[in-house]
């Protein structure tokens, strides 16, 4: 349902300072929590993102001017949602081409009516993911393309999550955009045989999603809780459209198995909790069944792929706990059948601390140094902080403090970083 605004209109020149906070709290909330089907409905039938965007800023700037003195629309997406298009449309007007004239002409044919019977604005933010995976569109900008236009994820946030730098991501982006305008991509779910073969771009802007939102275990930050919520939405509604693809069954077992534990991630005073020392009592058992129940589903198709196997290796750390049975084997074969999949860099490294289990430290560390010669892992947290941790199962306490150093530095959450501070306090002394 749309948000509402209980905010009265005030009388002029009375605006007082509570008042314009409500009103700048709301647009936010509106803009974070709509942003993405606002955008499907501006974008779907001029192929133009990059329009579409900026009339949405403009108008949600104009809301925060105007709201504040002739306060809050009863339907406050509908709102934004008129004003943005008529944005779009003195925009088309400017345009002097011919092309822009017959745009415009189709843009103001379209039924509009967003104050409906029913009251609320579809929901279209699977459409415009199916859109970015359009063939027409590389295949390495889908995800951050989703990512930035149905979730409103900023160039930056984006690029942590594909280990490259804003510069390029936000450039990544751009052209990517000027495709889709000249290319006229339509905005609409494809016919169900077009699907599939787009999936993939679908799923991993998805799981990226999720993993932003994963970063604050707490619920503390508004944006990233519903980022977290925003996923498992997503996660379903593909199943619900794809009942029958592995991959969506497998990435959905594998958001709801990390969901489950959301709440053992951190102790009483708000510490970090690794796995390994997680209260098992705290963890959501009906998530983690229906978990498993999806993941043999998925196996059922014997179709293996990467979130299949990521759901597995959940499974996998699950059941180690729970059993205290010594599984390590197991995972590590887990993780040699996904590194096949994803030959990432971040599959690797999680991969190194298997095998330090099955071989050893130093055989953990030989495989992270020749992880380290692909240059997106110099300022990837979790390659310096496994590094430092077989560095001192090793024995090598000073590398081991300076990997530390590097892993603390780059972390941006408080708790993870008091955890690693920790933890290199506790490193025994020769």
């Amino acid at each position: 349902m749309p948000l509402n605004c209980v905010l009265w209109p005030p009388t002029p020149g009375r605006i007082t300072p509570i008042m314009l906070e409500q009103s700048n709290e709301l647009a936010e909330a509106v803009l974070r929590r709509s942003y993405g089907k606002l955008l499907a409905l501006l974008a779907r039938r001029m192929s133009d993102i990059g329009g579409a965007e900026d009339a949405l800023a403009e108008a949600f700037t104009t809301a925060l001017e105007d709201w504040p003195l002739k306060g809050c629309p009863s339907n406050p997406e509908a709102w934004l949602l008129t004003v943005a298009r008529r944005r779009m449309i003195d925009a088309l007007r400017r345009r002097s081409t011919a092309e822009a004239a017959t745009a415009t002409l189709e843009f103001n044919a379209e039924t509009w009516d967003p104050f409906d019977a029913d009251a609320e604005i579809p929901d279209r933010r699977l459409a415009l993911m199916f859109a970015c995976a359009h063939p027409a569109i590389d295949a390495g900008i889908r995800a951050p393309l989703m990512l930035q236009c149905v979730l409103g994820l900023d160039a930056k946030t984006i690029s942590t999550s594909f280990l490259v730098s804003p510069t390029t991501m936000g450039k990544r982006l751009v052209r990517a955009k000027d495709k889709i305008r000249q290319a006229r991509i339509p905005f609409h779910v494809p016919d169900v045989h077009e699907l599939s073969p787009r999936l993939d771009g679908v799923l991993d802007a998805i799981y990226a999603c999720f993993n932003e939102g994963w970063s604050d275990p707490t619920g503390t930050d508004l944006v990233r809780r519903d980022l977290t919520e925003e996923a498992l939405f997503l996660a379903r509604l593909v199943v619900q459209l794809l009942p029958d693809e592995a991959e969506a069954l497998g990435l959905l077992s594998l958001l709801l198995h990390a969901q489950a534990r959301r709440l053992a991630r951190r102790n009483e005073r708000g510490e970090y909790v690794p796995f390994s020392e997680q209260e098992t009592s705290r963890w959501d058992r009906s998530m983690m069944l229906e978990a498993e129940t999806l993941l043999l589903k998925a196996s059922a198709y014997r179709l293996p792929g990467r979130y299949q196997l990521e759901a597995a290796l959940q499974s996998a750390h699950v059941y180690r706990r729970e059993t205290g049975r010594n599984n390590w084997n197991e995972v590590l074969n887990i993780y040699d059948a996904l590194l096949a999949f994803a030959g990432s860099p971040v599959v690797a490294v999680n991969r190194t601390l298997a095998l330090a289990e099955v071989e050893g430290a130093f055989a953990g560390l030989a495989a992270l140094t020749k992880i380290a010669e692909d240059q997106r892992v110099a300022e990837y947290q979790p390659y310096w902080a496994a590094r430092a941790e077989l560095l001192v199962r090793a024995g090598e306490v000073s590398e081991a403090a300076r990997a530390y150093d590097m892993a603390i530095g780059l972390e941006s959450n408080p708790a993870a970083r008091r955890f690693l501070q920790k933890r290199k306090l506790e490193i025994p002394l020769k």
